[in-house]
């Protein structure tokens, strides 16, 4: 990840990473204490994702597609933390990252073949409609407005929405105290919506940008006052900034993260909570989270499936 404008100051430069996970551009590459927090580089939690051989889903055009490919498209994010991250060397690590490669490899397809594609908030039902990524994995809130337009497995995560604000300001507590207040979010998201909704701060003082590491940015240049997203994810951008950024540490929401799918696709949607519901089973979720978001000593466990 880069913060772009934030990336260009000496302190951040400086800064050791705390990231997890990692493949490049899919691959994981070894975890090792060499890697683990020394500037912007991944590593892997160790989970091996073999490609099965053995899979069978009938009367799902998704699946057709991709065995046809021999490849499968996936959405993601790349400047979140231990999340969905992309180092410099163009590596690509995060809790996101690994499910995704989880779900290629269950899918019959080596982690090595996955195509990434970097989607914005904004245009992640219009990638999934149109057929341009396979599926989705980073950070995408489960709501019943996105289910006009796509579908969901999982959940297979729950954060919360929070505040992200400079180390030594006192005066933002939680969202009662943001009147007046500066907020920036990403353009298309859930937590920006909310700001809006619940009328937290004034719209004048609402920005937008594409990537939350914008914002971040924003906030260190002392543009804005607080960024707001789920906590999931500010706890990253803190890690990277101990001396300079806080997480205020009071969720005021629920958001349950799916793995976006095409809405019609019963058949794929099924096959995909299927093995998130063996890979709980089986520890392997508790075994990437540990090496990922867990490194932020936030316990975790995979919350139950909602299908429909």
């Amino acid at each position: 990840m880069r913060f772009q404008r934030l990336a260009a100051t000496a302190a951040i430069a400086t800064l050791a990473l705390s990231v997890a996970a990692c493949g490049k551009d899919g691959t994981p590459s070894p975890g090792t204490d060499e890697a683990v927090g020394t500037g912007d580089k991944c590593a892997s939690s160790g989970v091996k994702f073999t490609p099965a051989t053995d899979v069978k889903i009938t009367g799902s055009p998704a699946y057709d597609k991709i065995k046809t490919a021999g490849k499968v498209v996936v959405g993601v994010k790349a400047d979140q933390p231990n999340l969905g991250y992309k180092d410099a060397s163009g590596t690509r690590c995060g809790f996101d990252i690994e499910i995704a490669q989880l779900i290629a490899s269950r899918l019959g397809v080596d982690p090595a073949k996955i195509e990434y594609k970097e989607i914005p908030s904004a245009n992640r039902e219009t990638a999934i409609k149109g057929g341009e990524i396979d599926y989705y994995v980073g950070t995408y809130s489960i709501t019943d407005k996105r289910k006009n337009d796509v579908s969901f497995a999982g959940p297979y995560f729950v954060a919360g929405q929070d505040l992200l604000v400079r180390k030594d300001d006192t005066s933002i507590t939680g969202k009662e105290s943001l009147k007046g207040k500066k907020v920036c979010s990403a353009t298309g998201s859930t937590p920006l919506q909310r700001v809006r909704d619940e009328k937290l701060t004034e719209d004048a003082n609402i920005s937008e940008f594409k990537t939350y590491s914008e914002c971040v940015s924003q906030l260190l240049d002392k543009k804005v006052d607080a960024v707001t997203t789920d906590d999931a994810i500010l706890k990253g951008f803190a890690a990277q900034a101990p001396a300079k950024l806080k997480v205020v540490g009071k969720p005021f929401s629920t958001e349950k993260y799916g793995i976006g799918l095409s809405k019609d696709d019963k058949a794929v949607r099924d096959f995909v909570n299927d093995l998130l519901e063996a890979a709980r089973g089986d520890g392997t979720w508790q075994k990437i989270y540990d090496g990922t978001l867990g490194i932020s000593k936030s316990p975790a466990t995979q919350p139950a499936l909602e299908r429909y």
